[in-house]
This record gives C-alpha cells, sequence and structure tokens, in this order.
C-alpha cells in the first residue's frame, strides 16, 4: 500500500482549522463533538491527512465563528489561489507566525490587553529588540 503525502492546500486549510480552535481555546474533542466526529478524525483533517468537503467546511468556519474564507487565506503559491475567496489575505510570515504555539500565546495574551498604549508601548519594546537581533537592512 502506498502512502500518498498531503495536499499542502489540505494541510494548510487544516492548519487554519488548528490554529483558529486553539485561538478559541477549543480542544479537537470539543470540535469533533460539535461536527459528529472522533478527535482522531480532527486530527486528520488538521494535519491534511484526509480532505474536508465543502459543507463540512462550512459547518467547521461557524463553529469556528470565521468565515470560511479565513481558512484559505494566504493559500501557499502553486496551489490554486483563493482570490475571490477573501478581500485580502495576511502575507505569509504571519500565518506562519500564528500556526507556532508561541506566535498564538502572544497574540492571545496580546489582545486582553485593553490599555492601548500599553500594546504600543510592547509594539516598541519588541521592534527594538528585533532591531539588535536582525542584520541592518535598508527599508524602502
Amino acid at each position: 500500500m502506498s502512502t500518498k503525502a498531503p495536499n499542502p492546500v489540505d494541510k494548510y486549510v487544516g492548519s487554519r482549522v488548528r490554529m483558529r480552535r486553539i485561538m478559541l481555546g477549543m480542544s479537537q474533542e470539543k470540535l469533533g463533538e460539535a461536527l459528529g466526529l472522533t478527535f482522531q478524525q480532527v486530527q486528520k483533517y488538521e494535519k491534511g491527512t484526509n480532505r474536508v468537503g465543502a459543507s463540512r467546511i462550512q459547518q467547521i468556519s461557524e463553529i469556528l465563528q470565521v468565515p470560511v474564507s479565513f481558512l484559505f487565506e494566504g493559500v501557499p503559491s502553486g496551489a490554486p489561489s483563493a482570490e475571490g475567496f477573501s478581500d485580502g489575505s495576511a502575507p505569509t510570515y504571519v500565518s506562519d507566525f500564528l500556526a507556532t504555539s508561541e506566535g498564538l500565546a502572544l497574540t492571545r495574551a496580546f489582545t486582553r490587553i485593553g490599555d492601548a498604549k500599553l500594546r504600543r508601548s510592547i509594539v516598541d519594546l519588541v521592534e527594538q529588540i528585533a532591531a539588535r537581533e536582525a542584520p541592518k537592512t535598508v527599508e524602502p
């Protein structure tokens, strides 16, 4: 029996499902229950091992409280474009960052800070740290 590699779009959509589920603090088991599936099936969707049908994508987007287009935003190049699904998409580095546990934790914590001046100060601090770490580049 041959093992077929997951389609890049299936993997990407699965990673967006995972990212949003984690942002909501929802377990695979809870998402599975809402979909009438096992958590193992949710795992397979999130890894891109199993494809998600159109009606299931609609159901997942409703449960995760996002438009269907969210699941396709920033779809990898070389794959069919998500143009027409969305007005715009986040740059790939944003999606990649949010797909990490650190990115999600930082985003979740940052969005809980109500004081706009404090949030701006945090952004300034992180930019200063990054400027020290990164090689000097000329911005356009």
